[in-house]
């Protein structure tokens, strides 16, 4: 079953690279790469909150291993990397890349890989031995017509449902037991609105909601006809997308609007407080570290499942980092990824962000020094059937993805009730 990722990541980034055209300037590979300096611009949109915690920690083993370099950090806020990319873009269509930036892993360097923006990084994955210690399965979602360009920095899950038990005893709900789909989590939902919560489930800006949209699409369709959404064997207008739109304009209906506009943490702050108001958030598992800062306990303080329906199926994303082509310092930015895909900078990094590590050779003491949710994480990602995120450049493009995020957008500021038309700009959007 694991194996269905690597087939569809595979496919989605050759219908990504078609799409894009043929590229003439095909990224070189890392030999006889020059370049040098005492310093590394790594761009990022890791600027706050934990996120930025998990950088620092990296930067420490960085400079550890790396005592002759200088890091500088060139974070972009806001958007989940909307900003950042945005502004990447830009640099790089002038032909003034960083040194190295974040991404995505999976479809959304497709345009990037066509462009001829990055260079091919094969070689160091020999060099620094990555080919025995990531799974294979990563190691096919990466690769692209034989070639790899960007070394991810750790793991990610996107399809888990984060709960506020204090909401939850207003209803008699029990916090530690998932609904068994989506009808049964609305049930759920219509009880806690009864006992006085008046948004049970939060979510912020349209990325969040495209996550949330992509697990209700999971659980309706399936792991196998998500996956089908992706290489065209299931179609946007089918019956099973309609019902997975109208369970997602239901679920919109317990959010408060207020909220759409606000990044994550901001939006799952009443979840993180435990306060009562809200019950339910569906957030990527960088949501641990939040929750710690806040000194709250898993298993106590807050519980965790994957979205009702998705139980089995891992909804899969990694941040990665790149060697563009032009680099000001191109063995600096060697350092950074050789410290990236370390056991140590995994370690350091993973431990404080709430992700996993992409490594799967860890010892039994490196895996105790995270936390059980993490620990439990692990476990998932080893057995369950894995498939690539919609919202966070798994699976499509950047520009299938924005358009999508315009299409919830427009329909959840509406009312998010015209299922018809969001139905059609989905599909449409899926071309790109």
């Amino acid at each position: 079953m694991r194996r269905l990722v690597a087939m569809v990541g595979a496919a989605a980034l050759a219908l990504s690279l078609a799409a894009c055209g043929s590229n003439s300037g095909t990224a070189k590979g890392t030999e006889g790469a020059t370049g040098g300096g005492n310093s590394v611009g790594v761009v990022t949109w890791w600027s706050a909150g934990s996120e930025k915690q998990g950088l620092d920690a990296l930067v420490k083993v960085f400079n550890e291993q790396n005592p002759n370099i200088t890091f500088e950090n060139q974070a972009v806020s806001g958007g989940s990397g909307s900003n950042a990319k945005q502004k990447l873009q830009t640099d790089l269509a002038a032909k003034n890349p960083p040194d190295t930036y974040q991404a995505h892993a999976g479809a959304e360097l497709s345009s990037d890989i066509a462009a001829g923006y990055l260079e091919d990084v094969s070689g160091l994955y020999d060099e620094f031995k990555l080919r025995e210690a990531f799974p294979k399965t990563l190691l096919d979602a990466l690769t692209v017509d034989g070639k790899i360009y960007s070394v991810p920095s750790n793991i990610h899950r996107g399809n888990v449902v984060w709960v506020s038990p204090k909401a939850l005893e207003k209803a008699g709900i029990d916090p530690t037991k998932a609904p068994a789909d989506i009808d049964a989590w609305i049930a759920d939902m219509d009880k806690l609105k009864a006992a006085g919560v008046a948004h049970p489930l939060t979510v912020g800006s349209d990325w969040t909601q495209l996550e949330l949209l992509e697990t209700v699409l999971i659980s309706d369709l399936g792991a196998d006809g998500y996956l089908g959404l992706l290489d065209g064997k299931t179609s946007w207008e089918s019956e099973g997308v309609t019902k997975a739109l109208n369970h997602f304009s239901k679920l919109m209906s317990f959010t408060d609007p207020g909220l759409y506009q606000e990044d994550w943490e901001p939006a799952m702050k009443s979840i993180i407080n435990n306060d009562g108001n809200v019950a339910y958030n569906v957030m990527g598992d960088w949501a641990p570290a939040a929750f710690d800062g806040a000194g709250k306990k898993w298993g106590q303080d807050y519980y965790s499942w994957p979205v009702p329906g998705n139980q089995g199926v891992f909804d899969f994303l990694a941040d990665s980092f790149t060697l563009p082509v032009g680099a000001k310092n191109t063995e600096g930015t060697k350092a950074w990824l050789k410290t990236i895909s370390s056991p140590e900078g995994q370690v350091a990094f993973n431990t404080v962000k709430g992700s996993i590590p992409a490594r799967s050779d860890l010892t039994p003491e490196q895996i105790a020094k995270f936390s059980d949710y993490q620990q439990d994480a692990m476990k998932s990602f080893s057995e369950d059937t894995i498939v690539p995120s919609l919202a966070h450049g798994a699976a499509v493009s950047i520009k299938a993805s924005e358009a999508m995020k315009q299409a919830i957008s427009k329909f959840t500021s509406s009312g998010a009730t015209d299922v018809a038309s969001l139905q059609k700009e989905l599909g449409a959007a899926a071309k790109n």
